[in-house]
């Protein structure tokens, strides 16, 4: 009962968050480009909660993989490379301008770019984590490959200082952001949130065991590297689905599962879910913050979830450390 009235509550919450974002913005609803104005806020509210649960059922999975409730997304690289993808398509749109095919649309290249660098990270995670003994490999090879990524983008960015508008549009990617994103780029992010989504939750017991220890549920029957390969397969296409949306956004994989799990439990069945609902909720509410800020342009969308959840994670860890002592 307690679990149903908190999956109902964040729901409403969710809700109430997202209606109060449709006021939200420098656009006046009630003059001649109202509607205009509504339709932008509806999709980027719709974008930032897919990226949102996507970001808080990986963090889910990260944190059941590696059984460590300090594992995020971000440590297998498939974020950085995402980002990387995105950049790079950024640079091509620049260098290629108007030689770019005409039967794809302009607004899928970045998302297209993105799943293309996740990609190649899982790829490399997995060749990998075929011939791995245990997870050590393949956390030190997603720390090499977050660094990798993230110093290509860095590369990538300091080259383009002669054209500030390439730039500035590298630099606003690496920080996230669902202002922009269309029905375009929710067709393309939606269904790989869905698909990972519910894939996860029905290896739900599978992934119970497996918070025994590897030996442990391999004496159990479970197939470890099978759990361990396809867990890997979804934490990548529900990061790259959320950074294809604009949501590359940081602590939300790390302190959504951290709260929700307090809340209903270490249960996968009741964790995804709960996360999925966790993770809208933060990242919607953190887009309405970074637009409804009195400031002279519209926070990055990774700087407002980073100011509100760095401290957040603090003081939850801190009350788990005293709940335990």
């Amino acid at each position: 009962m307690r679990t149903t009235l908190i999956f109902i509550g964040a729901a409403l919450l969710l809700g109430v968050i997202a209606v109060l974002g449709l006021s939200i913005g420098r656009g006046d609803l009630s003059g001649q480009n109202g509607a205009v104005f509504l339709e932008l806020r509806t999709w980027r509210i719709a974008a930032a909660a897919l990226a949102g649960a996507a970001l808080g059922m990986g963090g889910v999975l990260m944190q059941g993989l590696f059984r460590n409730p300090l594992a995020s997304p971000d440590l297998l690289g498939t974020t950085a490379f995402a980002l990387l993808g995105g950049q790079i398509v950024l640079v091509l749109v620049v260098l290629a301008g108007a030689a770019l095919p005409v039967w794809l649309p302009a607004e899928l290249l970045l998302p297209i770019g993105c799943l293309i660098g996740a990609a190649a990270a899982l790829a490399a995670l997995l060749w990998l984590a075929e011939r791995a003994s245990g997870l050590t490999t393949v956390l030190v090879v997603g720390f090499l490959l977050a660094a990798l990524g993230s110093s290509a983008g860095t590369l990538l960015t300091s080259l383009s200082r002669d054209q500030w508008e390439l730039m500035r549009a590298l630099q606003g990617l690496s920080l996230g952001g669902v202002d922009g994103t269309g029905p375009a780029q929710l067709a393309l992010g939606a269904p790989l949130v869905f698909i990972a989504g519910l894939c996860a939750w029905g290896w739900g017991r599978p992934l119970d065991v497996l918070l025994s220890g590897e030996h442990e549920a391999a004496a159990l029957g479970v197939d470890v590297p099978q759990v361990r390969r396809w867990a890997l397969i979804w934490t990548a296409t529900l990061t790259a689905a959320a950074v294809a949306l604009g949501g590359a956004a940081v602590f939300v994989g790390l302190i959504v599962p951290h709260v929700m799990r307090g809340l209903v439990g270490v249960t996968h069945r009741r964790l995804l879910p709960a996360s999925a609902l966790g993770g809208a909720v933060f990242l919607v509410a953190c887009d309405n913050l970074a637009r409804a800020l009195p400031t002279t342009g519209e926070l990055p969308l990774g700087v407002v979830t980073g100011l509100i959840g760095a401290p957040l994670f603090i003081v939850v860890l801190l009350r788990s450390h005293r709940e335990l002592a």
